[in-house]
């Protein structure tokens, strides 16, 4: 029989992006990300993008110590890395509580609530007018 791998589980947010996020601690494959059963180079091909991913990770000074399986949903690709690290921040306090306190100066484990305004009947946008005229 085989033995299952233990993992710690948090769920991330930013604006409609949803990431579920595990842990898994241990040798084997640890320093790998994988989302959405990609490796994070292909799906974030950016290298700002795959700091805001890793940064818990230097923060924490933990990155070849956990292996990162994650799933998105919605919203963008800026959006989808947001929400994979509020979800990895939560998982290592999971994993090590004594690891709250960087995080937590560092804002990481607050979820961004800023949310788009939803459009206003008989305007263009949420907030743009047509442009009035005096004469």
């Amino acid at each position: 029989m085989v033995e299952q791998e233990r993992y710690f589980y948090a769920v991330g947010r930013r604006k409609t992006s949803i990431a579920r996020v595990k842990l898994y601690k241990g040798k084997e494959g640890a320093g790998v990300i994988i989302i959405n059963g990609k490796p994070l180079e292909e799906v974030f091909s950016l290298k700002s993008w795959r700091d805001v991913v890793n940064r818990p990770f230097y923060i924490t000074d933990t990155s070849k110590s956990f292996r990162v399986v994650a799933t998105t949903t919605g919203g963008g690709v800026v959006s989808q890395a947001s929400a994979i690290r509020h979800g990895i921040s939560r998982a290592l306090v999971l994993a090590d509580n004594s690891l709250r306190s960087s995080l937590k100066k560092d804002g990481l484990l607050t979820r961004d609530s800023r949310e788009k305004e939803s459009k206003k009947y008989g305007l263009k946008r949420a907030r743009k007018a047509q442009q009035w005229t005096k004469r």
